[in-house]
């Protein structure tokens, strides 16, 4: 079993926070991987709140740009995503988000967003649905 989320000192949040070079919009593209088989699960976007949210609490946090707010993920599906660790990249302009996923981690039941490639030639679904999308948001879309 994994050791509980200890959140860093303050100063160290900050300091994290002001390494990130945040867009215009003032988000930054986070990708979130699984801490344990490494396998990328999903990408969305962040500004600071929701970085600082996420390493004060350790339960990840973006920023939807459709509804214009902090997203808790899980908190309409029940899929959350419990932080390991949050890295910032060379050129301060990606985060990633190594994490322990609870359930899976894409809104059409799949365990990661990226379940499409080239197979034999052809543009194919190479990862099955784990569990029905209608059961996670009652029939809606994330």
């Amino acid at each position: 079993m994994a050791e509980p989320y200890t959140p860093p000192p303050e100063a160290a949040r900050i300091a994290l926070i002001e390494a990130i070079r945040f867009d215009e919009r003032g988000l930054v593209p986070a990708i979130a991987q699984d801490a344990t088989t490494h396998e990328v699960l999903m990408m969305a976007w962040m500004n600071r709140e929701a970085v600082a949210e996420t390493l004060a609490t350790g339960r990840v946090c973006y920023f939807s740009r459709s509804r214009g707010a902090l997203w808790r993920k899980g908190e309409s599906s029940g899929q959350t995503q419990a932080l390991v660790d949050l890295r910032v990249d060379c050129d301060g302009d990606t985060v990633l988000l190594l994490v322990h996923q609870h359930g899976v981690a894409c809104h059409t039941g799949r365990q990661s967003c990226f379940f499409t490639a080239i197979r034999d030639g052809q543009v194919t679904t190479i990862l099955a649905p784990k569990i029905d999308p209608a059961s996670l948001y009652g029939g809606r879309h994330a």
